[in-house]
């Protein structure tokens, strides 16, 4: 069955082109294409409808055991409004999905889980709670909209005072009201860019996307579709489940060490992470300098020697020239050399080049 999100009406109206995304009728672009909507969350601000996201709670004195215990980061020294990245692997050590965690306060936590995998995850998260927690699936009751860009905390003063705002990246505030909606606001996003993402009631999430597209008006606010959201993602190397990760690749082989702390006293997945030793396969970032657009699923060579396979892929609005990031064998290449990728059948030649390709200090 096709669901839709609070805000399925508001992407008809912009002339949204709808398909199906993880079980959701969503907006892949509006008339301003892709590349217009990628280059206004560049040099503007973009608005996205992310309501097809997961939020499960986690409540409970045993809240952050759980959590610690399911989860490949380490949450004990989080204060009340931070937010959190982490990885969840399951018992071979592979990732189950990764999301964001926020710590409400000691005992109660939101967990942020990737709109694919929200059912799946929901279900490991049951079996494996243990102790004085509660975990609810939240997702059907809350709206998310992000609102990314380097002109995004310009609009948003435009309807609240700087104290409102969380002061620092991937920190939040709760019980905010903007234009008489109550709203749980983070410094988070997935653009590589500055911004915020807005939960709030699904009662509410039509008139906040009015209010903000007509707040941001003059600034350049546009709204983005899934298309955008994809190649902006990947212009900062931003892994995407299902292709940079998945069941069988361990966060410490996709470069995600930075959410994992082997140090603590356990967490599942973290005896078979040990086990596989160091990482015989790892992420890197090509730029294509041969005719041809990489996507998933491509074998890369070096000479003639099968080396690994690109994971994601595209034209990159911003820096004007097509780009894929692979998993290739450990040690296998570096920074300069080049690569060629069989696309459809034709080899084409790509530079290895260093992550992120994006930084927004290129501006």
């Amino acid at each position: 069955m096709q669901m839709k999100t609070a805000l399925y009406e508001c992407h008809v109206a912009c002339g949204g082109t709808i398909v199906t995304f993880a079980g959701y009728l969503l907006p892949v672009q509006y008339p301003t294409g892709i590349i217009a909507e990628h280059m206004a969350v560049r040099t503007a601000a973009g608005i996205f409808d992310v309501s097809h996201m997961g939020e499960i709670v986690f409540s409970g004195k045993d809240a952050l055991k759980n959590l610690n215990n399911m989860l490949t980061n380490d949450f004990t020294s989080m204060i009340d409004g931070q937010v959190r990245y982490s990885v969840m692997c399951n018992d071979r050590g592979g990732c189950l999905d990764d999301l964001i965690v926020y710590r409400l306060n000691e005992d109660t936590f939101w967990v942020v889980v990737n709109a694919a995998n929200k059912e799946k995850d929901f279900e490991w998260m049951k079996a494996h709670a243990f102790g004085d927690v509660t975990v609810r699936d939240i997702s059907g009751d809350v709206a998310q909209l992000a609102i990314q860009g380097p002109r995004a905390k310009e609009i948003m003063l435009r309807l609240v005072p700087e104290s409102a705002l969380p002061a620092k990246y991937y920190f939040f505030k709760e019980n905010v009201l903007v234009g008489g909606m109550q709203c749980l606001i983070s410094q988070t996003g997935y653009t590589g860019e500055d911004g915020y993402e807005i939960y709030l009631s699904n009662e509410d999430a039509p008139g906040m996307w009015h209010l903000l597209l007509e707040t941001g008006k003059e600034a350049g606010l546009t709204p983005c579709g899934l298309g955008a959201r994809d190649t902006l993602r990947l212009e900062a190397a931003m892994p995407l489940y299902g292709h940079e990760m998945n069941d069988e690749i361990s966060p410490l082989e996709t470069a995600l060490n930075f959410g994992v702390k082997m140090q603590k006293d356990d967490f599942i997945g973290k005896k078979a992470i040990e086990e596989r030793g160091n990482p015989q396969i790892e992420r890197i970032g090509l730029k294509i300098i041969g005719r041809g657009i990489a996507r998933e699923h491509q074998d890369v060579y070096l000479g003639d020697a099968l080396i690994g396979q690109t994971t994601s892929g595209t034209y990159a609005p911003f820096l004007k020239y097509p780009i894929a990031m692979a998993l290739v064998r450990t040690g296998t290449v570096e920074t300069g050399m080049h690569v060629e990728m069989d696309v459809r059948g034709r080899r084409v030649a790509a530079e290895v080049i260093p992550l992120p390709f994006y930084k927004k200090n290129q501006r």
